[in-house]
């Protein structure tokens, strides 16, 4: 699979034909953000940064379009979404994927460092994990750190940061003193054997 990240929380996964879309920045909030036709939309708080489905609309693709709580299987894809605390007093929902036997866990926008043991147990074993650290009003460094360690995942992608000082504080917290970034993530699920907590920051494009 190839994972893509355009900024905020935005992120393409695509395996084979299979194109997920996660948290598509809407045009309200960036005239310019990318677009892209997507098979599937998971939208996890119904704010402009994160509900922008009409930039994953393109051609005949039109994407079904999960943005809430439950379980859903879509074209051999299993999701699952559970309700956690958002900004602004609004509900923010984590996303789960097992795509092609990896499982992605993609925090949205999450604003407090906690979750609880019962969603822990759900979302299981998590091989990526897309984590927000730019702080208000979703996670620090240090509440993304937190909640990193309790999900414990193979590989961390950070998003959600608007500036490298956020990023920097983030890697900090994680004991990572150098910043290797690559344009995108191409892994197979036999990549990931061996691998704890490894954290691997893609460009926004």
């Amino acid at each position: 699979m190839v994972i893509t990240f355009y900024g905020e929380a935005y992120t393409k996964i695509q395996q084979g034909d299979q194109v997920v879309a996660f948290n598509p920045i809407s045009k309200d909030y960036d005239p310019k953000a990318p677009k892209f036709g997507s098979d599937v939309a998971l939208i996890s708080c119904n704010l402009p940064a994160y509900n922008g489905k009409e930039n994953v609309t393109f051609g005949s693709k039109e994407p079904f379009t999960v943005d809430g709580p439950g379980e859903y299987e879509i074209g051999g894809m299993f999701v699952r979404g559970f309700a956690t605390p958002g900004p602004a007093g609004k509900t923010n929902t984590i996303f789960t994927v097992l795509l092609d036997g990896v499982r992605i866990c993609h925090l949205g926008a999450l604003s407090v460092p906690e979750i609880t043991p019962e969603v822990i147990e759900e979302i299981g074993v998590v091989d990526v994990l897309f984590v927000p650290v730019g702080g208000d009003p979703v996670l620090d460094a240090k509440g993304a750190s937190k909640v990193s360690s309790l999900l414990e995942p193979k590989i961390i992608i950070p998003v959600g940061y608007d500036d490298k000082a956020s990023l920097s504080k983030y890697l900090k917290e994680e004991g990572i003193e150098k910043e290797n970034a690559t344009d995108k993530l191409t892994i197979k699920k036999k990549d990931l054997e061996g691998k704890e907590a490894e954290v691997v920051i893609i460009k926004s494009t």
